[in-house]
């Protein structure tokens, strides 16, 4: 989760842009840079680790200030965490910074290659900066140069731009990942990642819509949309002290954490893929070789995390892979020894149950490693190895981004221990790698599907019980679209492995009860199909969730059926969680009960 601020004022920026990037520390970065324009002039300092060596780079070799400049707080992504790949990146007349990731940036770049560009980075964000100065030497329009530019990237991205001679003009783009716009409290007009960064400056808010740009000077500002018709976005009132807990413009946190979830996927996956060279990198004590089994051990919302993670640890590295309800591993006697990699995973790093489990690992001599978003936990303190997740601080009771970077970081080390083993080849891992880098813009896609889940969760809100049903990796998101029914709801609802159904769930089956069926087009997709004709058979009341080739078949058979975004077997986990998490939350909504603090429930249980 990359940083950006961006100010257009006409008057002194510089001190504005680092007291902004400060505050987005907290978002985790490996660089950190500031530019601005003066008297036709570009003025830039950039630096690798903390903001404090930026800090004394501008001490040591002064600042040229501006009235308009952007900053920027980087994660890597495509390349190394050096100074040459900071941002903020200079190409002829533009300066640009850039959260997110470009998924067609290898096929931009060599375009760019033949026709003998200068590019001096290994990151994706330089590309764009090359293209936007291509297009205004073919048109100097630059409303129709940003416009052609973002039409050209594939991804999720945050962009803020500002083009040499032009000192009164910022520019923003925003698919995929946030970018808001602030009205200044006395005069400017500013752009950052969140509320928090614009918290400074101005009390009056405008979030961008997907596809959205900004053209914005100091005394006005112009939104399109990604039709590129001007609209006006309604501008909302936030307090500064209540910036770091702003729901944006979204009614709840649980729907404002589950729409961050392409940058939080995007920055969790930095942290283990250089997706420069596609390379993996893990802990290196983290050597399989030295095990012969791999335990894993979570409650709720985590074990089914967990779960998805065994089909693909044990696909990759050919090892066998237990999970286990932390509640329940320690009282069964468990035989652990130092053969065993025993993982914990926990969204806040302070579960009991978690806790106690890996505290018996590490006694009966596990190595043991913690997947944990809160890196000054007691899990991450006492675990041997700690994989994070950045998910950033998730405010809703009920899972939701913290579940989806869980499954990211465990996709990312079947890959690297797969690679260990020998299991997956390198063309295998890089394969898998790109597949994990499309998510940010699958899971976008994803949203489009929110009217059609509407409609569906206000059937839903009328019953009292539900059943989902998947196979393979959807077993387990089955599973996680009951518990989150269930959390903040109130209805019933069971998950099962869909081959099960005839063993018992089938008799529950009539024209009262809902089946949300989860099947992607992968190779149980077939045998998913014909448990979906047996509760046809029986008049189930059946909604699939499939590809969008797949639902066309679904809907000759007279059933309702959801349509997904084309997505690899590998990514299909990610893919499907999100419409099941779209469903519990607008049936909750619906029945207006509390989303975000449901009754009965806790963020963390610290007591077993």
């Amino acid at each position: 989760m990359c940083g950006i601020i961006g100010i257009v004022t006409g008057k002194s920026v510089a001190a504005g842009l680092i007291s902004s990037l400060k505050l987005l520390e907290y978002r985790g970065y490996d660089s950190a840079g500031i530019a601005t324009l003066q008297n036709g002039n570009i003025w830039r300092e950039r630096a690798a680790g903390k903001l404090e060596n930026l800090e004394q780079k501008i001490k040591e070799v002064g600042v040229v200030d501006g009235g308009i400049g952007i900053g920027h707080t980087r994660w890597a992504t495509h390349g190394a965490p050096t100074e040459v790949n900071a941002h903020p990146h200079i190409v002829d007349n533009v300066v640009l910074v850039h959260n997110g990731i470009i998924e067609n940036y290898q096929e931009l770049r060599e375009e760019l290659l033949a026709s003998n560009a200068k590019i001096m980075s290994d990151t994706d964000t330089e590309i764009i900066g090359h293209l936007i100065s291509r297009q205004l030497k073919i048109n100097d329009d630059i409303e129709i140069a940003i416009k052609t530019v973002v039409a050209k990237l594939r991804g999720a991205f945050a962009l803020a731009i500002m083009i040499k001679g032009q000192e009164d003009l910022l520019i923003g783009a925003r698919q995929g990942c946030p970018l808001a716009v602030g009205i200044g409290d006395v005069e400017g007009h500013y752009i950052g990642s969140d509320a928090l960064a614009l918290s400074p400056f101005s009390r009056q808010i405008i979030y961008l819509e997907e596809g959205d740009l900004v053209f914005a000077s100091t005394n006005s500002y112009k939104i399109f949309d990604k039709s590129h018709n001007e609209v006006t976005r309604q501008v909302n009132h936030i307090e500064v002290q209540n910036a770091a807990m702003d729901k944006g413009n979204h009614k709840h946190f649980m729907a404002k954490e589950f729409f961050e979830q392409p940058d939080v996927i995007n920055h969790t996956l930095a942290h283990y893929i250089d997706l420069e060279s596609n390379k993996i990198t893990i802990d290196a004590k983290l050597d399989i070789t030295k095990f012969d089994r791999i335990i894993i051990v979570s409650c709720g919302t985590a074990y089914y995390a967990a779960m998805v993670g065994k089909y693909w640890l044990e696909n990759s590295t050919n090892m066998a892979v237990e999970v286990d309800v932390a509640s329940e591993f320690r009282y069964r006697n468990p035989p652990l020894n130092d053969k065993c990699l025993f993982i914990v995973v926990s969204q806040s790093g302070e579960t009991a149950d978690s806790l106690a489990a890996l505290r018996l690992a590490k006694q009966k001599g596990c190595t043991t490693a913690a997947v944990v978003n809160v890196a000054t936990s007691t899990m991450a303190r006492e675990a041997d190895i700690i994989l994070p997740t950045f998910a950033g601080t998730e405010i809703c009771v009920a899972s939701t981004k913290g579940f989806i970077c869980q499954i990211s970081v465990l996709a990312t080390l079947s890959i690297g221990l797969g690679l260990q083993t020998g299991q997956l080849n390198q063309d295998d891992a890089i394969k898998m790698t790109q597949e994990l880098a499309q998510l940010p813009r699958l899971i976008n896609q994803c949203f489009e599907v929110e009217s059609d889940v509407i409609e569906l969760a206000n059937d839903i809100a009328k019953v009292e019980h539900v059943l989902f049903l998947g196979r393979h990796t959807s077993y387990p998101i089955a599973m996680e679209g009951a518990l989150k029914l269930k959390e903040i709801t109130y209805i019933h609802a069971e998950g099962y492995a869909a081959g099960e159904l005839k063993h018992g769930p089938i008799a529950l089956i009539d024209e009262k009860m809902p089946l949300i069926i989860i099947a992607p087009d992968n190779a149980v997709y077939e045998k998913t199909r014909s448990n979906i004709e047996e509760i046809a058979a029986r008049g189930g009341d059946i909604t699939v969730f499939t590809s969008e080739s797949r639902a066309k078949e679904i809907q000759k058979l007279g059933l309702k059926a959801i349509a997904l975004p084309d997505c690899s077997e590998f990514v299909s986990a990610f893919v499907y969680t999100i419409p099941v998490q779209l469903l519990a939350y607008h049936t909750a909504v619906h029945m207006g009960t509390d989303v975000d603090q449901p009754r009965n429930l806790a963020k963390s249980v610290t007591v077993e």
